[in-house]
């Protein structure tokens, strides 16, 4: 696909895509801060996630990257370019909506050729590029279709190919998948993060879903009150989670403070803890379900605990247990998530007496 002008054009070399936030904030109401100081570097190329719950200020920060909502303080760089002064439709980025926002009386063709027509694109042109997006994405066979004849996945893969065809240097998608079922939003988490690889775009992606983050993301940066808690590589941020607020966000887990002991030790509401990890200023101890042990009989090593099972669920792939134990009846259950991958997996049921395993490796400082 050959490139067109679309603002202020960037010098071609690596950084093309990259995006530089620096002290970015947003008031509304006068005083109430959606977005409040936020640093943030995003590589050119990379699959990036802004993920928090409802209010948090992702949209907001992703509107202002687009050029929707202007800063009210900080600076925005765009492959290096400052956007102060640069409005939205300058701007080398294009924004995928969760409502899609596709024109109903517009086939597919159409609405993904409307841009090109915008800037000039003569037609033999515009229906290459056009022609080509649709294949990439597989939406040829309905070209002729209007907006209202799609499903909800077919809109979903139109309203991309009309933000790709421009050949932007970011795409900005604010929760596109989730007006979806859960099996098409599942196929086209995949479709998406592989048609980003292929073309090597910038993606910002905004969701409130931590399984999409973990499944399509590069890096991940969680956000909570209009602040940025953690910014890594998914398995850094899901394994190494800064604070409680991440750990909770992002997945399951079991929390108790902390009274540091003697050396490798801590003092819990659940018992001495044995650990590896150094304490600093955490006050926190957390271990995912997923990384604890049971076993019928008592293993000789440390952090082993007597419970009964007071709770199993079954889930397929998993059976979630939750287990309140003997020797601190006053500390919330433990919750353990056991994978199900023998087909003759032993199972407990809910009054057993089990022993549950947190390997010292496994406990992990964070902060409250």
């Amino acid at each position: 696909m050959t490139g067109i002008a679309q603002g202020p054009q960037p010098q071609a070399g690596p950084n093309r895509g990259s995006i530089s936030l620096q002290g970015v904030t947003r008031i509304f109401a006068g005083t109430i801060p959606a977005v409040d100081g936020i640093d943030l570097e995003i590589k050119a190329g990379e699959f990036f996630t802004l993920l928090g719950p409802s209010g948090c200020g992702k949209t907001t920060l992703l509107r202002m990257i687009a050029g929707f909502e202007v800063p009210d303080a900080g600076r925005i760089l765009i492959s290096g370019r400052e956007m102060q002064d640069v409005p939205a439709h300058k701007r080398a980025v294009n924004t995928v909506f969760q409502s899609y926002a596709l024109f109903p009386h517009l086939n597919v063709q159409q609405n993904i050729g409307f841009g090109l027509r915008m800037q000039g694109v003569k037609a033999p042109e515009r229906k290459t590029r056009v022609d080509a997006i649709m294949e990439l994405l597989q939406i040829g066979p309905f070209a002729t279709r209007n907006a209202a004849q799609l499903s909800g996945g077919q809109r979903q893969r139109v309203a991309l190919a009309r933000a790709l065809v421009n050949e932007p240097e970011v795409v900005l998608l604010d929760e596109p998948l989730s007006a979806l079922d859960a099996k098409l939003r599942n196929e086209l988490q995949i479709e998406l993060l592989r048609m980003q690889k292929r073309l090597g775009m910038t993606f910002i992606f905004v969701t409130h879903d931590q399984h999409e983050a973990l499944v399509m993301s590069d890096r991940i940066g969680v956000m909570s009150k209009g602040r940025v808690q953690q910014v890594g590589p998914v398995l850094d941020v899901y394994e190494k989670p800064r604070n409680v607020f991440v750990a909770e966000f992002l997945g399951l887990s079991n929390i108790w403070p902390i009274n540091p002991g003697g050396g490798a030790q801590v003092d819990t509401p659940i018992g001495p803890l044995q650990i590896t990890a150094s304490v600093g200023a955490e006050r926190m101890a957390m271990i995912r379900p997923e990384k604890i042990w049971m076993w019928p009989t008592r293993p000789e090593r440390p952090n082993v605990f007597a419970g009964q099972v007071s709770e199993a669920i079954y889930m397929g792939a998993s059976t979630q247990y939750r287990v309140a134990l003997t020797d601190a009846p006053a500390a919330p259950p433990i919750l353990v998530l056991d994978t199900n991958n023998v087909a003759a997996e032993r199972s407990w049921q809910a009054g057993e007496m089990v022993f549950v395993e947190l390997k010292p490796d496994n406990v992990m400082m964070i902060e409250g």
